[in-house]
């Protein structure tokens, strides 16, 4: 890997070397090698470990989080609920509002969380390092921005020897530095900044929760005045689905499709709303040749949005950029991207704004019309939001490995005909074309006021869009801090 921050000295002395066992590999001697100009404090001086135990009682419900609930993404940290008896851990960490959590397994991979919920009783897997106590010349918000970097990644990376994952321990903490700025309004910009940021990510959650709550409530308070009821598949319908390995027949399927079928105004298919369904490119050799993939854009490269790079709230965690000299497939205003294989089929997001050159690959079902209609492609991704969260995209699915949503089974996914009136409501929880988010009139005093009053109004695309633009801002900062190079109070592309 070639390091940003981390170099491997010129020359070593007999010393380092006999420490090192007589060991010549570079990975022994790579190192962070500090701009003298700039002050650095070790880890572990500005910040203390919490190892305190949350005293389980067998009855009582419990918020649990482990390493895999730190979305490496954003920052955020999920868990998920159980009883006191059935924890996974028992010696669970007990885990506060604004704690830091860092994976001790792989740190390399950016396993690196802030507690935003204020959840009762929230506990941790013991391999989770807890920090909740910081230095006064910080903030949590301020180490939380330097940990979430790559500059801390490759401090990490520089522990790395043959054979061993490097990870972060409470040894490791005396030898990773962190940058302390000199000009004291830095750190309250960037703990400004950080406070926006996962205040952004927190809402989005609940805009895709409200959506999910707005189409429930429309069905269940339109229903026709027929009760369902349960009855086992007859050989009809047994020779029209055509299987009889399927979950179709189950009685949790039947009620949902029920619900919907069942609603006022009726229902409609994918082919009914205008929509064109197809496979996303395939982007083997043999079908378009060689090609180059970087993680940076260069002119003429294709954006490559693939299903593994998108979350369930229809927001994008990764990009990648493919060079291709062929005419691929692209994606249009309006066309939606939908995940249809694998343990993570269903996530789904729709193209808001006209892009030059987007592409899927073949695992991604492209769901395309042709009037470009956003809001009504924004209605049916929030459908079959509403469909996974119920858990029957993974039962109309087949196969093995997760399984895979087939073409010929999106006839009988039923869509419920609500008013315009109601589409709209609900597309506004995801993208809000009528905001703008005006950076020119942000200063440290009003930052959060104002950005609290843009989030009020935006929607998922939004509130997606600007945190990205907070969170490039907040690397680029502390790149200038470590580097010792201006830094500028900004909130956006212009400076305040």
């Amino acid at each position: 890997m070639e390091y940003q921050y981390i170099k491997v000295p010129n020359q070593i002395t007999l010393q380092e070397c006999i420490e090192n066992d007589y060991c010549l590999a570079p990975s022994k001697y790579s190192r962070f090698l500090p701009n003298k100009r700039i002050n650095f404090e070790t880890l572990s001086s500005l910040c203390s470990v919490s190892i305190k135990k949350l005293k389980i009682n067998i009855k009582s419900k419990y918020h649990y989080s482990e390493i895999g609930d730190i979305n490496v993404s954003d920052g955020s940290v999920n868990s998920k609920t159980f009883y006191g008896l059935d924890l996974p851990s028992e010696n669970p960490k007990e885990l506060k509002q604004n704690d830091i959590l860092i994976s001790t397994v792989r740190t390399y991979r950016g396993g690196v969380g802030f507690v935003h919920d204020n959840n009762d009783n929230h506990c941790c897997s013991p391999a989770i390092l807890l920090i909740r106590e910081v230095n006064s010349k910080i903030t949590k918000e301020y180490l939380f921005a330097v940990l979430r970097t790559n500059y801390f990644i490759e401090q990490i990376l520089g522990f790395q020897n043959r054979g061993m994952y490097p990870r972060l321990d409470k040894a490791a903490m005396n030898h990773i530095l962190i940058p302390i700025p000199k000009d004291d309004k830095i750190i309250p910009y960037v703990t400004i900044l950080v406070r926006a940021y996962l205040n952004k990510i927190a809402i989005i959650k609940k805009r895709h929760e409200a959506i999910l709550k707005s189409i429930e409530a429309e069905l269940l308070d339109n229903q026709k005045p027929i009760d369902f009821t349960f009855e086992l598949p007859r050989i009809s319908e047994i020779s029209e689905v055509g299987r009889l390995d399927t979950n179709l027949y189950r009685k949790h399927f039947k009620n949902i499709v029920f619900k919907i079928k069942n609603y006022k105004n009726g229902y409609l298919t994918i082919t009914d709303l205008g929509f064109d369904l197809s496979r996303g490119q395939n982007l083997q050799v043999s079908n378009i040749g060689k090609s180059v993939y970087s993680i940076k854009k260069y002119p003429c490269f294709y954006t490559l949005m693939m299903p593994n790079f998108l979350s369930k709230y229809g927001t994008v965690d990764k990009i990648e950029y493919l060079g291709n000299q062929n005419n691929l497939k692209t994606l249009k205003k309006g066309d939606l991207i939908f995940g249809a294989e694998g343990f993570e089929k269903g996530r789904s997001i729709v193209i808001i704004e006209e892009q030059d050159r987007v592409i899927t690959n073949i695992h991604g079902i492209t769901i395309q019309q042709k009037e470009h209609d956003v809001n009504k492609a924004i209605f049916v991704k929030c459908c079959l939001d509403y469909l996974r969260s119920k858990g029957l995209i993974d039962l109309y699915a087949v196969g093995g490995n997760g399984g895979s949503l087939a073409q010929k089974y999106w006839e009988i996914i039923p869509f419920p005909k609500f008013d315009i009136t109601k589409k709209n409501e609900i597309a506004k929880l995801y993208h809000n074309v009528e905001i703008e988010y005006k950076t020119d009139t942000f200063t440290l005093n009003n930052f959060l006021d104002k950005d609290n009053e843009y989030n009020q109004q935006a929607g998922i695309y939004e509130l997606d869009k600007t945190a990205k633009q907070l969170k490039e801002i907040l690397n680029q900062t502390i790149d200038n801090i470590v580097n010792d190079n201006e830094i500028e109070i900004k909130f956006g592309n212009t400076p305040t």
